[in-house]
């Protein structure tokens, strides 16, 4: 796989200003190319003040060519900060700081979106195109939310793990003792830095809790960071950023308003899984 030429799809240049007049736009390529807000959040880690501005989600995060295929993820949180402490700390901060520097391990699993996705995606389209356009890559959304629940909570609390066919943003993940977890993507946004060769992702989701006693609802921002590497195996290096918002129905809400309350830093390693080792 070749990181630079199956990226170049997803650069995204920032350049300075707003011009008008053709001649400005000619000058202003010689101007030096400022910081791109995703990247520039994540080096401002734990100062975030608010929430990022991202454009509404619609279908399934696209991912670069070279996620494709099976990974074993290490992710070790190695942050983390609650900076509205003492007035308003998220349940379970405590006892998170127990897991820093502790590498959790899981699999994760990247496919090509399927042809009834695409045939909607590309409706007008001549059938050549269809035929001849490579197929997307996206998350296989079951398979990793299972693994990664499995991976925190034990094997024998998850049972069952859907993406709602009609949303594929909305999955749900039931525990036993009949709980439920329920996260909703809501706005995302990405950027390439062909410098760094980084890609890097963003997405708001909403999360609501269900148990047989009490609904919990929160709202939560994962901004990360990926960088391929074209070893034998394969590798992604990660720097991943899981901000915790109050949600609107919480009687703090406004005391938070749209700063985080919790904020943990992972560092991720994706290792390619040859097909013999699945």
């Amino acid at each position: 796989m070749k990181g630079k030429d199956r990226q170049s799809r997803h650069g995204c240049l920032w350049r300075r200003g707003v011009w008008l007049s053709l001649v400005l736009c000619w000058l202003c390529w010689s101007l030096p190319a400022i910081a791109s807000p995703l990247a520039e959040r994540l080096s401002t880690f734990p100062e975030w003040q608010g929430k990022p501005v991202l454009k509404p989600a619609t279908g399934s995060l696209i991912y670069p060519d070279w996620f494709l295929g099976d990974w074993q993820v290490t992710s070790t949180l190695v942050d983390m900060a609650a900076p509205l402490a003492p007035q308003l700390v998220t349940p379970g901060y405590a006892d998170n700081q127990e897991h820093l520097n502790e590498p959790v391990t899981f699999k994760v699993r990247f496919i090509e979106e399927p042809t009834p996705i695409r045939t909607k995606v590309l409706a007008g389209a001549s059938p050549w195109e269809l035929l001849s356009r490579k197929p997307s890559v996206i998350a296989d959304l079951v398979f990793n939310g299972r693994s990664l629940a499995a991976a925190y909570l034990g094997d024998d609390a998850v049972k069952q793990v859907t993406i709602d066919p009609r949303f594929p943003n909305r999955q749900t993940t039931v525990l036993k003792q009949d709980r439920q977890l329920i996260s909703t993507i809501s706005d995302r946004n990405t950027e390439f830095n062909p410098k760094t060769d980084t890609w890097i992702a963003s997405e708001l989701f909403q999360q609501e809790f269900r148990s047989n006693t009490q609904i919990y609802l929160n709202q939560v921002e994962n901004t990360t960071a990926y960088r391929y590497i074209n070893t034998l195996p394969a590798q992604i290096d990660a720097d991943q950023v899981t901000a915790i918002y109050l949600s609107p129905q919480d009687p703090d809400y406004f005391q938070a308003f749209n700063q985080p309350v919790a904020l943990y830093r992972y560092h991720l390693v994706l290792t390619a899984i040859q097909v013999d080792e699945r």
